[in-house]
């Protein structure tokens, strides 16, 4: 597996990248067109995008998004489903970290949303003791659980964004 960055790829490992959004994160992204669309609009701005390649195959994609402060986006970060769980997620998430470094970042954020209700925080009442729920947080098979594990920490959450009881949840990692 190789990292690249993805203005390399050609148009079929563009084509396999964006199908990963729909097959993965098919709430963001639920047509081939709305995923190619989030492509080019993260080529054509401020981005950095970098992509898993293993025998001319797109595996898995990441990209970075200027913040403000020194503070910098992961967005999105997808891996094929066949390919989850082997190292992929990881490589990306080290080269987005190391990109973010490289520019002056102190802080890298993700956002994951729960609209599939698996974290401890779907169908709860998150404008009621909200301190107490993020002490009791528990992410499932949620993709929270892999930010976790790699010293991410939730920092915030917004109720209701993808419909009653399904939460954004934010995280940050200090660089």
């Amino acid at each position: 597996m190789e990292i690249v960055n993805f203005s390399t790829l050609s148009e079929s490992q563009r084509t396999q990248a964006a199908q990963m959004l729909t097959d993965e994160l098919p709430d963001g992204w639920p047509a081939l067109a709305d995923a190619m669309e989030e492509i080019n609009d993260l080529l054509g701005g401020d981005a950095e995008v970098f992509c898993a390649v293993e025998q001319g195959e797109a595996i898995g994609w990441a990209g970075l998004l200027p913040g403000y402060g020194k503070m910098f986006e992961l967005h999105p970060l997808v891996v094929r489903r066949d390919r989850q769980r082997q190292g992929v997620g990881t490589a990306l998430l080290h080269e987005i970290m190391s990109a973010a470094r490289a520019k002056g970042a102190l802080t890298l954020l993700a956002g994951a949303g729960d609209e599939n209700e698996q974290t401890s925080l779907a169908n709860a009442d998150l404008y009621e003791d909200l301190p107490e729920k993020l002490a009791a947080f528990d992410p499932g098979a949620h993709q929270t659980a892999f930010y976790l594990k790699h010293g991410f920490r939730v920092v915030g959450v917004v109720p209701d964004v993808y419909g009653i009881g399904k939460p954004d949840i934010q995280m940050t990692k200090r660089l």
